[in-house]
C-alpha cells in the first residue's frame, strides 16, 4: 500500500512539474509591450501578440482597429535572435514596411524581454518589448 501512495504521489509531482513547464509554451507565445523609436525623445509605444500553432510564429502589431499582420516570422534558438516582417499603412493608405531584428533574453524567465533594432519605412531606431 504504502509503495502504491509513493507511486501515486511521485506521479503526481511529475504530472505538475509537465504542466507548470507547458504553460510557458513557446518562447514568443502571447502579448508583449514596449516602445521604439530612433532616440531618446521620439519613441511609440508598442504592442505586440504573438502565437505558435506547432510549425510558424504569427502575429500582429497594434492589434485593434489599426492592426498590422505580421507577415513573416522567425526566432533561432541557436542565439534567440527574433526577425519578422510586416506591411501596414500610413495615413494616407500608403504602404508602409516593417522590418525587426532583435534578440531575446531572460529565456528562463516569464518576464522575457526583446531588444533590437525596427525600422518603419524610411525610420529606423532601437526597440525594447517586454511580455506582458
Amino acid at each position: 500500500m504504502r509503495t502504491a501512495l509513493r507511486l501515486l504521489i511521485g506521479g503526481v509531482a511529475v504530472l505538475g512539474a509537465v504542466a507548470a513547464s507547458a504553460q510557458y509554451g513557446h518562447p514568443l507565445k502571447g502579448s508583449w509591450s514596449g516602445d521604439w523609436g530612433p532616440d531618446e525623445d521620439n519613441r511609440t509605444r508598442l504592442l505586440l501578440v504573438f502565437d505558435w500553432d506547432g510549425e510558424a510564429i504569427t502575429g500582429t502589431i497594434s492589434p485593434g482597429p489599426n492592426a498590422v499582420p505580421i507577415a513573416a516570422a522567425s526566432l533561432d534558438p541557436s542565439t534567440w535572435t527574433l526577425h519578422f516582417e510586416a506591411v501596414g499603412e500610413d495615413a494616407g493608405g500608403n504602404p508602409v514596411r516593417y522590418v525587426v531584428d532583435g534578440e531575446l533574453q531572460n529565456i528562463g524567465s516569464y518576464n522575457r524581454v526583446v531588444t533590437g533594432s525596427w525600422t518603419q519605412g524610411a525610420v529606423t531606431g532601437d526597440f525594447t518589448i517586454m511580455r506582458n
